[in-house]
């Protein structure tokens, strides 16, 4: 028969006590997420060449050639 005969035994214990540790990690890493946000004063400013993030974004495949053009040459237009 056992301890827990009609309970949920060991396993159920041990599955019950892991989601309970898998709970309270969560609950702490949104936590720290959240000050770390506010802390920083939330997103940090991107100081980058704007050809060189649109030279990104066009090697990532968001914006297709003519896009990459077209707004490139606005920029060199802006940039002079």
């Amino acid at each position: 028969m056992g301890w827990y005969h009609d309970g949920m035994g060991w396993g159920g214990w041990i599955v019950m006590t892991m989601a309970m540790v898998a709970f309270w990690a969560l609950v702490v890493f949104a936590v720290l997420a959240l000050f770390r946000t506010q802390r920083s004063g939330g997103s940090t400013p991107d100081h980058r060449d704007p050809m060189q993030i649109l030279d990104e974004r066009f090697a990532r495949g968001e914006i297709d050639e003519d896009e990459y053009h077209a707004r490139s040459s606005v920029l060199r237009g802006s940039l002079h």
